[in-house]
């Protein structure tokens, strides 16, 4: 679609959003992500894009809700793009898989499993989901100012939520326990539905994209016998995805 066009799924036009975009999948976020920008106002709302924009850092920034899994977060990704973003922070919820992560710590992708499917009408499957690293090291940095508890690693992206939660269930259930297994032994710090996706979209359009969540709880510490107290919010992914953000617009502002 042409950048003066009204995009067709999230309602907006060029002028309407801004360059630097956070990216969550619940429209019901968007408002308390907005809140912490100045002069923040609704621009549109349509299915599961709610987008709002404001100020942060002196620059024009926008939240967009994308749903969830990749085809959704894709969508949105190309049509933010098409009316002149680009650079985009996924922030979301996870579910740990890694011993380590803890309910309530915050995952920083380093990379994605492409155990999805929108990816692969981007690229082949051999290349790599793999997130900007400038936007990488910002996410980092800002978990650290905030004395956030943070791990950086690859996480495994999926389209089927309860393949993961139930695959006992599913007539496939031994290629999802085998690769479920793999990806614990290669170190996967959690499992989530939209990076992915984000991550080769973003490689496909010369874009960045970064992609930090909150861990929800952890299946394996639980399976293990370790403490495990659900914490069902996604604030400490937002926390740091904003001041990850203000980070990337003062650097690229000092660039200039």
């Amino acid at each position: 679609m042409k950048k003066e066009e009204v995009q067709f799924h999230i309602r907006c036009k060029a002028g309407d959003v801004g360059r630097y975009c956070i990216l969550p999948g619940d429209p019901g976020r968007c408002a308390a992500i907005a809140a912490r920008f100045e002069k923040a106002e609704q621009v549109s709302q349509n299915r599961e894009f709610t987008v709002y924009s404001g100020v942060l850092a002196g620059e024009r920034v926008s939240v967009c809700s994308t749903g969830i899994g990749g085809p959704s977060a894709a969508i949105a990704m190309e049509e933010l793009i098409a009316i002149g973003a680009h650079t985009f922070i996924r922030v979301g919820t996870c579910g740990g898989m890694a011993l380590p992560v803890r309910a309530g710590d915050v995952i920083i992708a380093t990379g994605a499993i492409r155990m999805e499917g929108t990816s692969r009408e981007y690229a082949p499957i051999e290349f790599p989901a793999v997130p900007d690293f400038a936007t990488t090291c910002a996410l980092v940095d800002a978990a650290r100012a905030l004395g956030k508890p943070f791990h950086t690693g690859v996480v495994q992206c999926k389209d089927s939520f309860y393949g993961q939660h139930t695959p006992e269930t599913m007539p496939v259930e031994p290629e999802l326990l085998y690769k479920w297994e793999a990806w614990k032994r290669l170190g996967a710090l959690a499992s989530e539905m939209e990076s992915a996706a984000l991550f080769t979209v973003a490689a496909a359009r010369g874009v960045r994209c970064g992609a930090v969540f909150s861990a929800l709880w952890n299946q394996e510490r639980e399976k293990a016998g370790l403490d495990q107290d659900a914490v069902f919010d996604a604030e400490g992914a937002i926390t740091v995805g904003v001041e990850a953000l203000r980070r990337l617009i003062e650097a690229d502002s000092t660039a200039r």
